[in-house]
C-alpha cells in the first residue's frame, strides 16, 4: 500500500487508534499507540518519536531520541484490541545521523536482502520457519537470593495421570508420544484451529497444524514460506496471535526451547532457498536434487554454524535442547530425508520449485530478523567462496560411535561457547554493512551480562538434591 492507501484503509475499517510495532534488539515486539487523529500521510515521513534508552541494548540516556518510521506495506487491523486499531510495523531511524539505526533488527534484515541483490547471485531469499511451542494451563516461577523454582502444568501432561481431577478421564500423551494423536488424547485441536483462523485474518497463509512430540501440549502450526523480511514480520505476528488466542482461552504459550525435562524441546527448522528471474537456484542435478550453488550454501552454514548459534539459538535454555545424543540435531552434516542431520534436504516433492534446504538447529527463541539475515549471510559466504560441505551423511547420526562422530563438527555446548565463536567468526556478517561491528559487540556484551552470567551464578534446585548432604 501507499501511505494514502493506508489512510483510506484505516478509515474504511473504522480505526480509532494506530499501533506502531517494532522489534527490540533482543527479539521482543514493542509498541506505541496514538489516536487516529494524530495519524496522516505525513507520519510515514516524519515518524513517531520514542525513548531509545529504555529499549534493551539500544541508546544511552544522553542520546535517547529515536524515530519510528512505519512501513505502509505492513498495514493490518489488529484482531486483539477492543478499540478498532490499525497496526503498522516500523523501522527505526536515528534523527541525528539521518540513517536507519544499525541495531534495529528489521533494518539488518532489510540490508541482508539488499546485499543478496547486490551480489548478483539472486534476487530473493525465501525462508519458511517451523516454530514449535508449548501450550500450558499454568506457569509459575521465581528466583531470589535464597530460593528458586519453576512450575508448568497442563491437563495433557503425562505427570497428571494420577491427579484427582473430579474425574480424571485419562487420555494424556505419554512422554515422546504426542505426535499426531486424535482427540480426546489431543485436547487442543480446537484451540489450534482458532489460532489458524486468527493467523489467516492477518494475512498469514497456514499450511497445517498438529500436536507435536512432547507431552503437556507441544504444538506446531506451519506457515507458507515468504521472502526474508516479510517472513520475519510474519513470525512476529505468528507469536503475537498464538499467545493472545491462548490467553483469551485461559492458556499460556511459550516459545522457550526446553521448558520440560525428559521430553522433546521446541525447535524452529528453517527452510531456505534463493531465486532469480523466477527460477529456484537451489534445484539441480547434484546430491538430493540440489544445485552446486545450494551445496556451497550448505558449506557456508556448516562452516559458520558455531557462530550462527549465538544468533539462531540465543538463550541459555537453547542449549538444554542442543544436547548430543538426544532429539535435537547438533551434528553439522547434511543429508536427504534424514532428520538426525542438522541440514536436511526435504524429498517430499519432485517439483524443482520445492527444492530447498532445511536447517534444523535453530529454535524459536531467536529474533527472526537477525536469525534469517545471519543464515543468509553464512550461505552467501559459502557460495561466494565455493565452500565444500563435504560428503553427505546418510546414516542415523544418533547411532554413530564416538569414533565415527569425531570428524563431524557440532553445535556449541553453551551460549557462552556460541558467543565466543561469534566473537572469533563474524566477518561474513559484516559484508555489505548488513551487521555492523557495534551490533556484534553489543550482542555479545548484552548476552553475557544479562543472561550468561546471571544463570551461571545461580544455584538450581537439582544441585540441592545432588549436593546438599555432602
Amino acid at each position: 500500500m501507499t501511505p494514502q492507501e493506508v489512510v483510506s484503509f484505516a478509515k474504511e475499517n473504522g480505526a480509532l487508534m494506530v499501533d506502531f510495532k517494532f522489534m527490540d534488539f533482543v527479539g521482543t515486539w514493542q509498541h506505541i499507540s496514538v489516536p487516529i487523529t494524530e495519524f496522516s500521510e505525513d507520519t510515514f515521513e516524519e515518524g513517531q518519536g520514542f525513548d531509545g534508552s529504555s529499549i534493551r541494548g539500544w541508546q544511552p540516556i544522553h542520546a535517547s531520541d529515536m524515530i519510528l518510521l512505519p512501513d505502509p506495506d505492513t498495514a493490518k487491523m489488529d484482531p486483539f484490541v477492543a478499540v478498532p486499531t490499525l497496526s503498522l510495523i516500523c523501522n527505526v531511524f536515528d534523527p541525528i545521523t539521518k540513517e536507519d539505526y544499525t541495531r534495529d533488527p528489521r533494518n539488518i534484515a532489510r540490508k541482508a536482502e539488499a546485499y543478496l541483490k547486490s551480489t548478483g547471485i539472486g534476487e530473493i531469499a525465501f525462508f519458511g520457519p517451523e516454530a514449535e511451542f508449548f501450550i500450558f494451563d499454568e506457569v509459575r516461577y521465581d528466583s531470589s537470593s535464597n530460593q528458586s523454582f519453576y512450575m508448568v502444568d497442563s491437563v495433557e501432561g503425562a505427570w497428571n495421570s494420577g491427579r484427582e481431577e473430579f474425574p480424571n478421564l485419562g487420555y494424556k500423551p505419554r512422554h515422546k508420544e504426542g505426535y499426531f494423536p486424535l482427540s480426546p488424547t489431543d485436547s487442543q485441536n480446537d484451540l489450534r484451529n482458532e489460532m489458524v483462523m486468527e493467523l489467516q485474518k492477518v494475512g498469514i497463509r497456514v499450511e497445517c497444524q498438529h500436536h507435536e512430540v512432547a507431552t503437556g501440549g507441544q504444538a506446531e502450526i506451519d506457515m507458507r514460506f515468504s521472502s526474508l523480511v516479510d517472513m520475519a514480520d510474519q513470525l512476529q505476528w505468528f507469536k503475537y496471535v498464538i499467545k493472545n488466542v491462548a490467553y483469551r482461552n485461559s492458556k499460556t504459550v511459550t516459545f522457550m526451547p526446553k521448558p520440560l525435562y525428559g521430553d522433546n524441546g521446541s525447535g524452529m527448522h528453517c527452510h531456505q532457498s534463493i531465486w532469480k528471474n523466477g527460477q529456484n537456484l537451489f534445484a539441480g542435478d547434484k546430491y538430493g536434487g540440489l544445485s552446486q550453488m545450494a551445496l556451497w550454501y550448505i558449506g557456508g552454514i556448516i562452516k559458520h554454524a558455531k557462530a550462527l548459534c549465538a544468533i539462531t539459538n540465543p538463550t541459555t535454555n537453547s542449549y538444554k535442547r542442543l544436547v548430543p545424543g538426544f532429539e535435537a540435531p547438533v551434528n553439522m552434516a547434511y543429508s536427504s530425508r534424514n532428520r538426525s542431520a542438522s541440514i536436511r534436504i526435504p524429498m517430499l516433492s519432485t517439483n524443482p520449485k520445492a527444492k530447498r534446504i532445511e536447517y534444523r538447529t535453530p529454535d524459536p527463541s531467536c529474533n527472526g530478523y537477525l536469525a534469517f539475515a545471519a543464515m543468509l549471510m553464512a550461505g552467501l559466504d559459502g557460495i561466494e567462496n565455493k565452500i565444500d560441505p563435504g560428503q553427505p551423511l546418510d546414516k542415523d547420526i544418533y547411532g554413530l560411535s564416538p569414533e565415527e562422530l569425531k570428524d563431524i563438527p557440532s553445535a556449541p555446548g553453551t551460549l557462552e561457547d556460541a558467543l565466543n565463536a561469534l566473537r572469533d567468526d563474524h566477518e561474513f556478517l559484516l559484508k555489505g554493512d548488513v551487521f555492523t561491528p557495534d551490533v556484534i559487540e553489543k550482542w555479545i556484551e548484552y548476552k553475557m551480562e544479562a543472561e550468561v552470567n546471571p544463570v551461571r551464578m545461580r544455584p538450581v534446585p537439582l544441585e540441592f538434591a545432588l549436593y546438599y548432604d555432602i
